[in-house]
């Protein structure tokens, strides 16, 4: 569980990033560490040579020569001088040399090769290094050394290296641990105790995050997250001051619709007494009545918790818009319904609700002094529109502004707004969804779109057939 947590993941990352860093550095230090052997070693032939230079035999016994051949660790040494001159030392065993390395040329990445071969080698080879002499320009000066004393020496530098990285990487990693600890991952966990709290119990005020007054940004995120708590909180508490409206008007509707069923079959009986002036406003009483239960009937779908049940089916929409002419007939023949829609277009929808969001939105128009509504339909990328033009006066400013809103975009006296709000919540729950396209003094224009269904379409037709 340890290394699941992000303190731990940085731990190790940083442990591994930096074990890497030093392994890219390790490799040139290598190769840096064989070069400068190898000129402390030409050094040191330099000054044995010298002794051969100052002698005036240019020879010194045995006994000498082996002390300053150990000294120099080499087997020979010799010294070139610009005027032709060499002096030389050696042993009286010298061996031939196996390699030989010039330290006036080459580059770095031929270093490091012969770096890796002196590493990775086996058996003592005899190099011969040539390189020029210390503190005299013009002279060389050659030596022959064994190899395997330059790769113990090699694998002590490489050891050291080893355990100065170890050393390096926990100490950084430690670091920075430490510091990643208190900076992210420290209010990380705040953040995160105070959203479970927080959704443990979303309306208790006390759980909301006290931001820490930091100007980073964890600060500005604490002051986010505090913000937006309280706002879901203040919400919540709407929601459920509404939700208890809700069911006090469920109540209050249900009651009222009763009363009023009693009144309409009362004024029904109105209409046939004998006083001329009962029977005059008998009508009047009758239209009123209806209104109002019309009005109790929306709000009553419209408070429904949830979307209302869904009965999917397969059908053409030519039949169902027909339907819809004779359903908001005034009587006078004044206002016509005009459908364009092609005969073989199918929908896979509920049909009773598709009907209800059209026949709203065509009674709007109507009611709203329309003489002529066309509704057409189409099919393309993947989605049916439907648009239901009129010739109406279009909708008022205030009636644009919440045309969707309960109980605010209506644009007739008396309106709830209900049947607008409705219709679209039914098309969005359905995938679709319902637009004004456009309004003005010649008309307006409202686009109803449904996904294209038509596998689904096909398995309910084969079904029912």
């Amino acid at each position: 569980m340890l290394i699941r947590s992000l303190s731990a993941r940085l731990l190790v990352l940083t442990i591994f990033f930096v074990m890497l860093a030093e392994v890219l550095i390790f490799v040139p230090s290598v190769a840096r560490f064989r070069l400068s052997y190898l000129e402390e070693h030409l050094d040191d032939g330099y000054l044995a040579s010298l002794a051969v230079a100052a002698s005036p035999s240019r020879r010194v016994d045995d006994a000498l020569a082996k002390l300053l051949l150990s000294n120099a660790g080499a087997h020979a040494v010799m010294l070139h001088r610009p005027d032709g001159m060499v002096y030389m030392l050696d042993s009286p065993q010298a061996p031939q040399p196996d390699v030989t390395f010039n330290l006036g040329g080459g580059n770095v990445w031929l270093w490091i090769e012969r770096s890796f071969e002196t590493l990775f080698s086996s058996g003592n080879r005899v190099m011969r290094v040539i390189g020029p002499a210390m503190g005299e320009p013009g002279a060389t000066v050659e030596i022959m050394i064994d190899e395997v004393p330059l790769r113990h020496a090699m694998w002590a530098f490489g050891e050291r290296i080893l355990e100065l990285s170890i050393i390096i990487s926990l100490s950084t990693a430690a670091l920075v641990f430490l510091t990643l600890q208190w900076l992210l991952v420290r209010p990380l966990r705040r953040f995160t105790a105070s959203m479970i709290e927080f959704r443990d119990n979303p309306e208790d005020a006390s759980r909301r995050l006290v931001p820490s007054g930091r100007r980073d940004e964890i600060g500005q995120a604490e002051q986010e997250l505090a913000v937006l708590q309280e706002t879901v909180r203040q919400a919540l508490a709407q929601q459920g001051r509404l939700a208890a409206l809700g069911t006090a008007v469920t109540k209050i509707n249900h009651d009222l619709r009763s009363i009023l069923a009693t009144a309409r079959l009362v004024t029904d009986g109105l209409a046939d007494s004998a006083a001329p002036e009962v029977r005059r406003v008998a009508p009047r009483l009758v239209e009123a009545i209806d209104r109002a239960v019309a009005l109790c009937t929306r709000t009553l779908d419209f408070s429904r918790d949830g979307a209302p049940p869904f009965s999917l089916s397969y059908f053409p929409l030519a039949p169902l818009i027909a339907e819809i002419g004779p359903a908001v007939a005034t009587g006078d023949g004044d206002t016509s319904v005009e459908a364009i829609v092609p005969p073989d277009l199918m929908v896979s929808t509920d049909r009773d609700q598709l009907y209800r969001a059209l026949l709203n939105l065509v009674q709007n128009a109507v009611q709203a002094g329309a003489l002529h509504v066309r509704v057409t339909a189409s099919e393309a990328e993947e989605l049916i529109a439907i648009e239901i033009a009129d010739d109406g006066p279009g909708l008022p400013p205030r009636a644009r502004d919440n045309l969707f809103k309960p109980f605010f975009g209506s644009a007739r006296p008396g309106g709830t707004g209900l049947g607008l709000a409705i219709a679209r919540e039914l098309m969005r729950a359905r995938g679709g969804d319902l637009v004004l396209i456009e309004t003005s003094g010649e008309g307006t224009v409202f686009r109803l779109t449904l996904p294209v269904m038509a596998e689904t379409g096909r398995a309910l037709s084969r079904a029912s057939g």
